[in-house]
Formats: C-alpha cells, sequence, structure tokens
C-alpha cells in the first residue's frame, strides 16, 4: 500500500506511506479526525479496495433477512442467507425492519457489508464506534475469521478500536508511522514474589511538554506507554514525554498502586473500572478518566493482576 504525501495550507498533514499489507494480520493506524478523514478518501482510491465509512446507513424499510438477501444478490456471494444470519448471530431478529433495531444493531448490520464485498482489501473506520459490548466480541471474531481471506485496515482516533481486533498497530503523525509495541510475549521476567514492604517517600515523575519541565504526583498520572522506546505519561487526556525508562517508572511508582499490565505499559490501578476480555487471549484494561481510556492487558500478566485485586 502506497499513499502520497498530503499538504493542506503549505502544511504536510500526511506524509509518504509505504506499507508491506498481508493476510492472517488485521492492520491498525491510530491518528487524528483530520489525518483519519484525508487518509479515507486516499485509500478509497486506492485499487481492489473496499471502504467501510461509520457514517454509513442501510435501507431501514427492509427487515434484516431482506436486506442480507439484497446484498448477497448484488454482490453475488454464494453462502445462503440463513447460513450468513447463524454466523452474524442475527437469526432471532431476521424478520425484523431494520428501522426498529437499536441503533448499535444498524451499525452493526452496516459493519456486515465488508463480507460480501470482492475486494481483498477492506478498510474500516471506527469500526466499533457505538456498538454494544456482546456486538464488539461478535464482531471482533468475525474480523479475525475474515482476515485469513483478506487484508483488513482500522482507521481510528480511539486506541480502543484497534487494541480490541488488530496485530500490528500504528500511531500516524506528521513525522510518519510509528509501530506500537502490543507484541505479547511469554518470557516476560518472572514476578518478584516478596514486595518490600512499602516506604513514604515523595516522589515526582519528571516530564517535558513544549520544552518546559513538569513534575506530576503518582496519582495525577493515569498511565504510562512505551512509543518507539521513549515513555509517554498520560495525565487528563494529554501526553508529556519522559526520560526515564519504564522499568525506572516501575520502580519508582511500585508504591503508589501502579502496575506493569503489558511490557509497554504501566497503569495506575486506581484508575483502572473494567477488565474486559475481547477473546481467551486478547484482555484490555479501561479507565475512569474523561478520555475513556483502554490499555492492553498482557495474557502473562492476568492472573498477577486477579491476583492483586482479589478477583
Amino acid at each position: 500500500m502506497k499513499i502520497q504525501a498530503v499538504v493542506v495550507n503549505g502544511q504536510k498533514i500526511i506524509p509518504s506511506i509505504e506499507v508491506g499489507l498481508q493476510k492472517q494480520k488485521v492492520f491498525g493506524i491510530q491518528t487524528n479526525v483530520q489525518r483519519k478523514k484525508i487518509l479515507l478518501a486516499e485509500l478509497a482510491e486506492q485499487p481492489d479496495t473496499y471502504v467501510s465509512l461509520v457514517e454509513q446507513g442501510e435501507y431501514k424499510r427492509l427487515t434484516v433477512e431482506e436486506l442480507l438477501r439484497f446484498i448477497k444478490n448484488i454482490s453475488g456471494h454464494d453462502k445462503p442467507v440463513g447460513t450468513m444470519l447463524r454466523l452474524f448471530q442475527l437469526e432471532d431478529l431476521r424478520k425484523m425492519k431494520i428501522s426498529h433495531l437499536p441503533s448499535s444493531k444498524q451499525i452493526y448490520l452496516s459493519l456486515l457489508r465488508i463480507y460480501y464485498a470482492h475486494q481483498q482489501t477492506i478498510v474500516l473506520e471506527e469500526p466499533y464506534f457505538q456498538l454494544e459490548e456482546q456486538e464488539r466480541l461478535v464482531f471482533a471474531r468475525l474480523l479475525q475469521e475474515l482476515s485469513a481471506e483478506k487484508r483488513i485496515i482500522i482507521l481510528t482516533s480511539n486506541l480502543e478500536d484497534a487494541l480490541i481486533s488488530c496485530d500490528e498497530i500504528f500511531r500516524l503523525d506528521n513525522a510518519g508511522l510509528h509501530q506500537l509495541d502490543f507484541a505479547d510475549s511469554d518470557s516476560e521476567p518472572p514476578v518478584q514474589e516478596e514486595i518490600e514492604e512499602a516506604e513514604f517517600k515523595v516522589q515526582k515523575i519528571p516530564t517535558k511538554k513544549n520544552d518546559k519541565v513538569i513534575l506530576f504526583n503518582p496519582p495525577e498520572i493515569d498511565y504510562i506507554e512505551s512509543i518507539n522506546s521513549m515513555a509517554v505519561v498520560h495525565v487528563g487526556g494529554e501526553t508529556y514525554s519522559c526520560a526515564l525508562t519504564l522499568a525506572e517508572l516501575e520502580e519508582r511508582l511500585q508504591h503508589y498502586g501502579f502496575f506493569r499490565c503489558h511490557r509497554s505499559y504501566i497503569v495506575n490501578l486506581q484508575k483502572v473500572r473494567e477488565l474486559i476480555t475481547w477473546t481467551k487471549n486478547s484482555y484490555s484494561l479501561r479507565l475512569t478518566t474523561g478520555q475513556d481510556s483502554v490499555v492492553p492487558l498482557s495474557r502473562t500478566k492476568l492472573v498477577e493482576l486477579k491476583k492483586l485485586l482479589n478477583i
């Protein structure tokens, strides 16, 4: 996949991009709303590519079964409608008009058009936006199955969408694509069984933004992630760079309720609201921040976290 640089009013919004896509993987790009819209338009011009937009609607006078039959007929899809109803877990709704469905179900139905697309590359904009939890789980499973035959790209401004399904995640800014390290590993260092007794100490985490040094108290921090080997501290929806490594930050914050939930993430457990299980090997933690942030949880850390939280 090749995308030429996009310049708006003399400012480079999107640099030139060249990415090798492959089947068996779901590829995610997380960026801001402006770049996402521009990139969607550029991808729509790529050959053999189907683009699913978040705002596309459906024929609301049809029933669910009638819609799937209509899409089957115009696409030349070979599987029977009944088979697809079972696959999509819509058998109980087959006779219901789309106009009578909850909005989340209507969005879910629109997403299912990708299964009838003949193009080999599928691009989805914010596929989990406004879906209910059960619909997210079902669609995540279906998307993994579809990736065996198609090349799939998820474009989102919300990292949570990418975390649910993507095997590789990149962040796009004006400098280019930067791969985020979400790879799980069974070779992570063993958990230290004996934890030293907590000591009272004054601790400040030094960060930098716009050439200013900003010091944060540990309870202010939501989570910390590693991007391109640099620690990025998230506080109230804002990001700040930090010269310390994740290992150094983990040591400094171990007595303040922080947990190394992934080799690339440290999370403030006081900010964790929900443990999400997407698949048997895919987990996330949703935080109680204004941005409704979600961070990955390594499967090798799941047991340790449950023990720590007595769940």
